[in-house]
């Protein structure tokens, strides 16, 4: 019965896709907003920011140093979307080759 019951969750999960990959465009840096496909705007509690596309910048001898910019408007970027569609986490900034 055990083996049953782990079955037909499992196979509920692989039904309901629990990640998906989006490509997004900055529209707003700051509150920042991303358009994905045309259709939908994130916003606030709906995006979860990881620390490689925040600015950075370090003081050196004085000096401030920019390490790395943040988001800007009209940046592509990497999604993914977490199950039920309800946040969506930035994985990085795309860039042209």
């Amino acid at each position: 019965m055990l083996d049953i019951i782990k079955q037909a969750s499992l196979g509920a999960v692989s039904n309901t896709n629990p990640v998906a990959l989006s490509y997004g465009t900055v529209v707003l840096a700051q509150p920042l907003q991303i358009q994905v496909e045309q259709r939908l705007l994130l916003t606030g509690a709906a995006l979860v920011v990881v620390e490689s596309v925040m600015e950075s910048k370090a003081v050196i001898e004085g000096r401030e140093i920019l390490l790395r910019r943040g988001l800007e408007a009209g940046d592509r970027v990497l999604l993914v979307r977490m199950q039920g569609g309800q946040s969506y986490i930035v994985l990085d900034r795309l860039v042209d080759l």
